[in-house]
């Protein structure tokens, strides 16, 4: 047992290793004060087959790892001759199932070494960046305490090409330092000729506790179970789980002998499992696969998060995203300009909720006027603009299984531009130059009108722009004006398929138009005052023509 701290556990689990019938050999962190040391020796001193090793300064990812357990190991050997396979463990890890299960387990294996031994090659599981050159270059600084050291000369010897020559015969292998090896292969190691030479060499290896056995069992065992006995899961940083109370059944389910990180507190744990009744036997092979989805789960849960979920824990670095926002949402622009109630008519005819603008400079006009949203979003204009992305995924993960739909346009607040074009859950249908339309029946003087018509169209002129970009993933529909104007029930079926439910039949009515008599004169007017108005499309000037365009048309339906 390699032990460094939470000392109380790690007697606990000592205690009940050397109680079940196995010899044990314990290694304690030299960086143990010595008063901790004295009292942790002295609680285990009435057990007659634990003794303790030579200690070690240890560190993650050092050398020193492998001298503890290679001082541990010859004490091992040495004390008790009987002893045919040898297990490391630390004090973080836990016996799962009775201790004389894993006794018969092995002598069923007399000459079977368990331990994780893979080419650098075929593990896609090493993370920092060093795959073989874990193998090649020199590594004297410490990962933890010196991060900048060991980057810079990392760098350093790729730049002058430097390589360390691998020991004749040795093919690098990696694996997890958990093991369980037989005196015969454990022995082998330790008493080689060349050990001064491994040593030497791997002593600058990185991370060497996951190589040197791994490495070496390959020259003496006689048959590899390229496996842990240890169940020990590690995250996407490579860094290893913590087992918590409420992993008991996890843990049961696994069927592993023992099982490594446990949290120190963890009563319910050790009270579970190191009172175990030793009648109790499975004899079923140890299968971690069988949690091996509860913990792809929750790595990808860690690394993704849920669809359009922000939260103070995880705040997505950009285009990293799982989804910017949690389900689809419609963007409407030109249509309460141009259609009279137009609101409440898709909410009956398309049974979603449809907000006014949203991004309105005095507020966020939510559906039926309120206040305040689902989930306390307020309609607070200053709170709004604080954040507009923010605020946006709220509503949309708040409002989450009913679609949502809301008017916008050139007045509104244009922060959100790229962020709705790059969202595969927006749907953006656009009626250009509808804007225009409020100016048309407006009393100002038409020295402003033309003012505010020119910037209106600059604004949206620039955000089409951005909805033409090849970088845009929503689902993007624009027509001008006059198209509309021209079929709008054609358009409205159009919308309704897409963010509705399926109608049993084609649409038999529209919201009423807006007036529009003598429009193209208006039009005409702006351009003669040297404005040109480009995105309503074409209206003709007189206003026959003007009105005779804008008769309805009889609705048809074309089935197929």
């Amino acid at each position: 047992m390699l032990v460094h701290e939470a000392l109380e556990r790690a007697a606990q689990v000592a205690r009940h290793w050397a109680t079940g019938g196995c010899p044990v050999v314990v290694h304690v962190d030299l960086q143990v004060s010595d008063e901790d040391y004295n009292s942790f020796t002295s609680g285990l001193s009435d057990l007659p087959n634990l003794v303790f090793s030579d200690r070690h300064r240890c560190e993650w990812g050092a050398w020193s790892l492998v001298q503890a357990s290679q001082t541990a190991s010859e004490l091992m050997l040495q004390t008790y001759p009987d002893v045919r396979h040898v297990y490391l463990a630390s004090g973080s890890c836990l016996p799962l199932r009775p201790i004389q299960e894993l006794v018969d387990y092995l002598d069923e294996r007399p000459r079977t070494d368990f331990i994780e031994s893979t080419t650098t090659q075929d593990v896609p599981w090493t993370t920092g960046g060093l795959n073989s050159e874990r193998f090649t270059l020199r590594f004297p600084f410490s990962w933890k305490r010196h991060r900048r050291l060991f980057d810079r000369f990392v760098r350093l010897q790729r730049r002058v090409g430097y390589k360390r020559k691998v020991p004749d015969g040795l093919i690098p292998h990696l694996g997890s330092q958990w093991w369980c090896l037989t005196r015969q292969t454990l022995s082998a190691i330790l008493e080689d000729p060349k050990r001064n030479t491994y040593e030497s060499y791997f002593k600058w290896v990185w991370i060497p506790d996951e190589s040197y056995y791994q490495t070496l069992v390959r020259l003496y065992s006689t048959n590899i179970e390229s496996r842990s006995l240890t169940l020990a899961k590690f995250d996407y940083q490579g860094k290893p789980h913590t087992f918590y109370n409420d992993h008991l059944q996890l843990l049961r389910r696994s069927d592993c002998f023992v099982a490594r990180k446990i949290w120190p507190n963890a009563d319910r744990l050790y009270q579970a499992f190191l009172n175990v009744d030793a009648g109790d036997l499975k004899h079923t092979e140890p299968n971690p696969g069988k949690i091996d989805r509860v913990f792809s789960k929750a790595v990808e849960r860690r690394t993704l998060g849920r669809a359009g979920l922000y939260m103070q824990s995880r705040y997505p670095v950009e285009g990293r995203e799982n989804g910017l926002t949690a389900s689809g949402y419609s963007v409407l622009q030109g249509f309460d300009e141009l259609l009279l109630d137009f609101a409440p008519w898709l909410e009956k005819n398309a049974g979603v909720k449809v907000h006014g603008h949203l991004f309105s400079p005095d507020r966020a006009e939510f559906s039926g006027g309120g206040q305040i949203y689902n989930g306390g979003v307020s309609d607070s204009a200053l709170v709004r603009d604080y954040n507009p992305k923010s605020f946006l995924t709220n509503l949309i993960w708040n409002a989450r299984g009913e679609h949502q739909c809301f008017q916008y346009g050139p007045n509104d607040t244009q922060a959100l531009n790229w962020f709705m074009a790059k969202d595969p859950n927006a749907h953006i249908y656009i009626i250009t130059g509808a804007w225009v339309v409020p100016l048309f029946h407006s009393n100002l003087n038409f020295s402003e009108i033309r003012k505010e018509a020119a910037r209106l169209q600059r604004i949206e002129s620039a955000q089409l722009n951005v909805l033409r970009s090849p970088y845009v993933k929503a689902r993007v529909q624009t027509l001008n004006m006059s198209e509309f104007v021209e079929s709008p029930m054609e358009v409205l079926q159009t919308i309704l398929d897409a963010i509705g439910p399926r109608s049993m039949h084609a649409l038999s009515e529209v919201p009423k138009l807006v007036d529009l008599t003598g429009f193209g004169k208006f039009l005409q007017n702006l351009k003669n005052q040297g404005m040109h108005p480009y995105l309503m499309g074409d209206f003709p000037t007189d206003v026959l023509g003007t009105q005779k365009t804008l008769k309805p048309r009889k609705p048809y339906l074309v089935r197929k």
